[in-house]
């Protein structure tokens, strides 16, 4: 199996899929993204920098010793969503169903994609679906971020709110799966980790500044303490999460009504 070929049926998979609505009344994501990188790429281990995510991060080849490729994909979610979240307050109910319903998609995904990699004779695991995979939040740190790995498969930048702009923008979802299958590099057009975002690259927009509902994010970048006590502790949707299964609110602000919502400013 090639590039043009895995890359043909994530896409294919993600159009067609019902799992990929909310009780078909509308998608949740549009035509996804993919990117690649090499399991043995330094980036990895830099990650394991205190400055970046810390010693917690395990590499491709931490969570799978025979790994060959890191497959990234980005799920931007569809207007509908997008539209819906757009007024200030709490998250709307779409983009609430988008964050929850929408990440059992994602999880979806990634099985299709292990078992289309295994159907191609490789072995695959997707780390965030594995039962070692642990996200501390004392620290606000997991052993294998998304955004960081699609970073490292040339999917996009970092912005001052700390989620990634890719070319369709930063709403939506992201993830990946470790491979002994190789697969060529995506190359990383960018001359650093924050590029595509105009406040950090030339302190321009900020936008994300006045969307966020508890000033977490500054010109200075974004504390992650305020944002996770209002997701969780806070909990603004509460009632409407209880009733639907959900574990916490969502959010989402930042990420809709600002220029980098669907496309790099």
């Amino acid at each position: 199996m090639d590039k043009d070929m895995l890359q043909k049926k994530i896409t294919e998979m993600v159009q067609n899929a019902p799992e990929n609505s909310y009780q078909d009344k509308y998608r949740i994501y549009d035509v996804p993204l993919v990117g690649f990188a090499a399991a043995n790429d330094p980036i990895f281990t830099d990650y394991k920098k205190p400055e970046i995510i810390g010693d917690i991060f395990r590499t491709p080849l931490e969570w799978y010793g025979d790994a060959v490729t890191v497959i990234s994909f980005f799920l931007p979610f569809s207007e509908p969503v997008r539209r819906s979240n757009v007024e200030k307050g709490p998250a709307s109910d779409e983009w609430m169903h988008g964050r929850f319903v929408g990440e059992e998609f994602a999880n979806h995904l990634r099985r299709f994609i292990i078992m289309e990699l295994k159907n191609a004779g490789g072995e695959a695991l997707a780390p965030h679906i594995e039962p070692e995979f642990n996200a501390d939040f004392t620290i606000f740190a997991s052993n294998w971020s998304e955004r960081h790995i699609a970073y490292a498969a040339g999917l996009g930048t970092f912005s001052l709110n700390r989620g990634l702009i890719t070319e369709k923008g930063m709403a939506g979802r992201f993830g990946s799966v470790v491979t002994n299958l190789h697969f060529e590099p995506t190359p990383r057009k960018y001359p650093d980790p924050f590029h595509n975002c105009p406040h950090t690259r030339e302190g321009k927009c900020g936008a994300c500044i006045k969307r966020c509902p508890v000033g977490a994010i500054t010109k200075d970048g974004k504390d992650k303490a305020p944002c996770h006590h209002y997701l969780f502790i806070t909990n603004p949707r509460k009632e409407f999460a209880d009733k639907h299964g959900y574990p916490y609110s969502a959010c989402g602000k930042c990420q809709t009504k600002v220029p980098c919502e669907t496309q790099i400013p």
